[in-house]
């Protein structure tokens, strides 16, 4: 049964899609059967796998959500044999008003991964960075979710609102609803502001943070406007090199295989409550402490 991940930052230009891409890419080189979702209406993981805005109109993740077509009828290849992707198109925008009136629409998209889980080792779900019904489909299909955070100064803005609505997703639509950890991107290592980031995100959220930082690359740029992931565009560049080693470390989490790590410093159960405490519409007595399990 797959894992199904969702790579979420309600804040943009994060590196959400680039991670999702090249996560999913990485982890097929390492031989895992890899199914990438594109949720977000602009595509850019779609065409970031080769396939063009416009291409195959009646095969998408859209057709799929409003139940014209099944999800395995609308899966595409790619480059890679153990990577597949049910893309994007600009009707994916419509989907929420579509469904407005459908019973259970918030569980469209986890109807759908159902029935193709058994052929996958890995579901990953490149999240819109707004909220809204495609957001929430996206983590109430989800067992995780995986945070892409820029090294810079607005870094912990994205977090905050995003740990709000994995709370509200967790407790009326997803009550299995983890998080997988937080990913380190755009470190620049001369940039002392980058280490600065670092070190803060490492204090705060220990073990939660991915030991892989994927740094500032121009192949990894470079890369999308060629179709191609940075694993099959440059492999031997350091930004496939991170991405790999984070497959790695990913890969080793997820199957029981990784090494043992020391406590967090602080325990996310701890902090997701302090982020969303203030949240009226989180009405909820126990908190995150009996809600949001990391």
């Amino acid at each position: 049964m797959a894992r199904t991940i969702c790579i979420a930052n309600q804040k943009g230009g994060v590196g959400k899609t680039t991670s999702s891409v090249n996560i999913g890419s990485a982890l097929a080189t390492l031989g895992r059967k890899v199914l990438i979702i594109d949720m977000d209406p602009q595509g850019n993981a779609s065409s970031g796998l080769g396939v063009k805005r416009y291409e195959n109109q009646e095969n998408s993740i859209y057709h799929a959500l409003i139940g014209e077509k099944a999800l395995i009828d609308v899966i595409q290849t790619t480059e890679n044999p153990n990577l597949c992707v049910a893309s994007a198109n600009p009707d994916l925008v419509g989907a929420e008003i579509e469904l407005v009136d459908v019973s259970q629409r918030e569980y469209r998209l986890k109807e759908a991964i159902a029935t193709v889980a058994d052929q996958f080792d890995y579901v990953i779900i490149d999240c819109p960075p707004s909220l809204g019904l495609l957001t929430v489909n996206s983590l109430s299909a989800a067992d995780t979710f995986l945070v892409p955070l820029q090294c810079e100064y607005y870094a912990l803005e994205g977090l905050s609102q995003l740990l709000n609505t994995a709370g509200l997703i967790k407790k009326n639509l997803n009550p299995q609803l983890k998080i997988e950890g937080i990913l380190l991107t755009m470190f620049d290592t001369r940039n002392n502001l980058s280490h600065q980031v670092v070190k803060e995100i490492q204090t705060h959220f220990g073990d939660k943070v991915f030991s892989s930082v994927i740094p500032r690359n121009v192949r990894l740029s470079e890369a999308p406007s060629h179709g191609k992931s940075i694993i099959d565009y440059d492999p031997k560049s350091i930004g496939a090199q991170k991405y790999l080693q984070l497959a790695q470390e990913l890969d080793a989490k997820v199957y029981g295989q990784a090494e043992e790590v020391p406590d967090p410093v602080h325990s996310m159960d701890h902090l997701m409550h302090e982020n969303i405490s203030d949240n009226n519409s989180l009405d909820d007595s126990r908190g995150i402490e009996g809600g949001m399990n990391v």
